[in-house]
């Protein structure tokens, strides 16, 4: 009697992503450590793509999963009934956040945030057109492809929304092009997939401001770049402006799925009303989700990791040095090494799994490697790291 096994049952059952997944059969997860079924241990240093920023399955976390399973799971749709966790969440962000984001829309995932986002603007402003940016990324469910910015990945799904307009980021002139047509611009305040670009400061400035003189709502996504990730706890606070309404996804949840959009109270009173129930989901802010959340934030808090961002960036910026690396770019404990090929590239990220390190390319920049792990990585674990990636660099040439 032949035993399938579970790669095989990923490969013949389980849709598939691309035609060369990672393919780690993976038995545990702790800190910054990811085990395989073999017993090999592999350390992350992509954090899950910013979800484990504290790391993996840490304990505060775990104990707060288990108790409130213990407590209920789902129970209604979101919304209707008052469930402890996603006010208790709702209280501890809004505390970290600026006055004018007053009200919290939990969802399932970043993606499903940025189509709240996108509804919400169109019913505050009464307005249809939509801006992003070229090389931006905000899911790829139908609305959030629509405003994303690389035309191959939208290609073979056209028709996509109407009305939407993708300027070139951190370009002053490409400013201009906004009017009082545009409901609302979405904007990473670092674009995660060509490869950790940060905004440049005078430029974010001169963006809030035409849209304060447009009545237009600036939507900040920080999906990727939130919680820590860039040395602060939100990458907007280190641009002196406030966004209208805040994307959050992927390290919120603490490892469980779980994503936001925030605004004022009286912008989202608006989805309650003509029609009601003006936006809906039924697992968005599952409790469970929110009680992992609440315990991970509060980690974050509490640990110096988020101060420890900058001397951490230092570290790979002043040692994760090979002539092979033809730029790299960063921001805070996130950064893309550059290389001559994409063939080069997935090369050298192939071999760091042989030795042990777990890293990837970007969706817009195949030429680039992604460094982001947990935040709680230690500085020896951060140097060993490095030793490695340097090491797979020189054996792939």
């Amino acid at each position: 009697m032949s035993t399938i096994t579970n790669r095989q049952y990923f490969f013949q059952h389980l849709a598939q992503t691309s035609d060369k997944p990672i393919g780690i059969e993976v038995a545990s997860a702790k800190g910054i450590y990811i085990k395989d079924v073999k017993g090999q241990s592999f350390m992350d240093m992509i954090a899950g793509f910013s979800v484990c920023n504290i790391g993996h399955s840490h304990p505060l976390v775990v104990k707060a999963i288990q108790e409130q399973i213990e407590k209920y799971m789902h129970v209604i749709v979101y919304g209707e009934f008052i469930q402890s966790p996603q006010v208790q969440y709702a209280k501890a962000l809004l505390q970290l956040l600026p006055e004018n984001l007053s009200a919290v829309y939990f969802t399932n995932s970043g993606a499903e945030a940025t189509e709240g986002a996108m509804k919400l603007a169109k019913r505050v402003t009464g307005k249809t057109r939509v801006v992003s940016f070229k090389g931006a990324y905000h899911g790829s469910t139908q609305g959030a492809l629509s405003i994303m910015g690389d035309e191959y990945f939208k290609n073979a799904f056209r028709p996509l929304l109407p009305d939407t307009l993708q300027l070139r980021y951190n370009n002053i002139e490409d400013i201009e092009l906004i009017d009082d047509k545009v409901a609302c611009v979405f904007v990473e305040i670092v674009q995660a997939e060509t490869g950790v670009t940060p905004a440049h400061k005078e430029w974010l400035i001169a963006l809030r401001k035409k849209c304060d003189d447009l009545c237009v709502l600036l939507i900040a996504d920080e999906i990727q770049s939130g919680f820590g990730r860039t040395g602060t706890l939100f990458a907007f606070e280190q641009y002196g402006i406030s966004p209208d309404i805040l994307l959050l996804g992927k390290a919120l949840g603490a490892g469980l799925p779980l994503g936001a959009f925030i605004a004022s109270q009286k912008m989202m009173s608006t989805l309650t009303h003509h029609p009601v129930l003006g936006h809906i989901t039924t697992f968005g802010g599952n409790p469970v989700s929110c009680a992992a959340g609440l315990a991970g934030l509060e980690v974050l808090v509490n640990e110096t990791w988020i101060q420890e961002v900058v001397e951490k960036q230092n570290i790979l910026v002043n040692e994760l040095i090979h002539p092979a690396i033809l730029q790299r770019s960063y921001k805070g404990l996130w950064m893309s090494l550059q290389f001559s090929s994409p063939e080069l590239t997935k090369k050298i990220a192939a071999t760091c799994i042989e030795n042990g390190i777990i890293t990837d390319w970007f969706l817009f920049a195949e030429d680039k490697i992604r460094i982001a792990p947990p935040l709680c990585i230690t500085i020896p674990e951060l140097k060993t790291a490095i030793q490695k990636i340097i090491k797979s660099i020189e054996t792939s040439l």
